[in-house]
């Protein structure tokens, strides 16, 4: 499930469920702001969405991630996996960005631009821009990010489970002040190169098993320079004047979820045939998904977080096929209710979920463009899911293509 905000609407009160508010447009002097945000673990079906909203923006931008995120959009029956790139990128009107707070592994980008364009994606550097204050992943951060995972499973019998693409390790450098930024490689290249070799040896000392071929990766990253050259701007001038100049729709793009955010499920046949009927394995990875029940103490917990004023509920398709539905609707911790979201792993751990279930519908609604389309059963399930969490659902996702999604205001 994701969620969206909009920078000129009201959270919803308490007093229920309100609809149209994202039918109201932005005052005439300002520009309107959509942010899509995944409201669990991520894999939510976000791409989906922001392909949806990006046929009418005028700027779709990344704000943070990198090459780790993995986005999948169907258009005109062809499959574009994005990882780095919005998945805006598909859209002619639109100025994709890639923002500041984003780490970019530049090999990385043009090698996901190069097999989409294969697909039949077109003058993609004509419409992105990438922020000159956007921090660089360099293979030295991928190599540590392996690294690291090995000593976890080695000192801990377990690991975290990262793509190993090295976003951690430059998320690292950018928090310690020692990471290279767009700007840093396309100014002076003697300093970069020096300010390049002395971060590389930093981990160096730090993993002594890292082997770098420094000079190796300054030769890389010289022509990689005059390749991004043309695609940079100063980040925070273009978004200040989409903002404040004519009037724009402007769409953020989130490649994480409130769950997986760095400051805050089902092992059995339900599971596996939810992880089957989804085709839940990672874009990046192609690692299985643990797949279950939708849990709404999470979605809560990530509107209290951020916000939401709709719900994108994606893949209901999936659940054609189960003759009953269970929805997790609070948390129990020693038998009683807790009335919040645990922020010890350890507690969490113990937590026992009150379920509610709710009748299946038995039917293929693959086929289903409008909301009278849909079983009543499947109707009371996204009411049910409106009431618990207070926020409208916007768009029913039904299957893969961009025409697969049901607006419901």
């Amino acid at each position: 499930m994701s969620g969206t905000r909009a920078s000129n609407d009201r959270p919803p009160g308490a007093g229920g469920v309100k609809r149209g508010r994202l039918q109201q447009e932005a005052a005439a002097t300002g520009s309107r702001v959509t942010v899509v945000l995944g409201a669990q673990w991520g894999d939510e079906g976000k791409g989906k969405v922001v392909d949806l909203l990006a046929t009418d923006a005028d700027i779709v931008s990344r704000c943070q991630g990198g090459n780790n995120a993995g986005h999948t959009v169907v258009v005109d029956g062809k499959e574009y996996d994005f990882h780095l790139l919005p998945s805006g990128i598909v859209h002619t009107k639109a100025v994709s960005f890639i923002g500041n707070g984003v780490v970019v592994h530049l090999p990385g980008l043009f090698e996901e631009a190069e097999k989409n364009e294969k697909k039949g994606l077109k003058d993609w550097e004509k419409r992105l821009v990438i922020s000159d204050r956007a921090h660089l992943v360099f293979d030295f951060h991928q190599a540590v990010d392996g690294l690291q995972e090995a000593q976890r499973q080695a000192q801990e019998g377990k690991n975290i489970g990262t793509t190993r693409k090295g976003i951690g390790p430059a998320y690292s450098s950018k928090a310690a002040r020692t990471g290279l930024r767009v700007c840093d490689l396309l100014s002076d290249f003697e300093e970069f190169s020096a300010r390049f070799k002395n971060l590389a040896r930093q981990h160096q000392s730090m993993f002594p098993a890292l082997e770098v071929d420094i000079e190796g990766q300054l030769k890389k990253l010289k022509g990689l320079a005059e390749r991004i050259r043309p695609l940079v701007r100063d980040g925070v001038h273009f978004m200040y004047e989409a903002l404040h100049g004519p009037p724009k729709k402007i769409l953020v793009e989130g490649a994480n979820a409130a769950l997986l955010d760095i400051d805050f499920e089902q092992i059995n046949e339900v599971g596996d045939l939810l992880q089957n009927r989804g085709h839940e394995w990672g874009v990046t990875t192609g690692r299985k998904r643990r797949c279950g029940w939708l849990d709404l103490v999470t979605v809560r917990y990530a509107h209290m977080i951020n916000g939401f004023t709709a719900l994108a509920l994606t893949k209901l398709d999936i659940l054609d096929a189960l003759d009953e539905l269970k929805v997790g609707i609070a948390y129990k911790l020693n038998g009683k209710r807790i009335p919040h979201f645990p922020a010890n792993q350890e507690v969490l751990q113990k937590v026992e979920v009150e379920y509610e279930t709710l009748p299946g519908w038995k039917a293929d609604t693959t086929g289903a463009r409008k909301w009278e389309d849909l079983p009543p059963q499947a109707q009371g399930y996204v009411r049910f899911v409106e009431n618990h969490v207070g926020v409208a659902v916007k768009w029913i996702g039904v299957g893969k293509s961009r025409e697969s999604m049901i607006q419901l205001f």
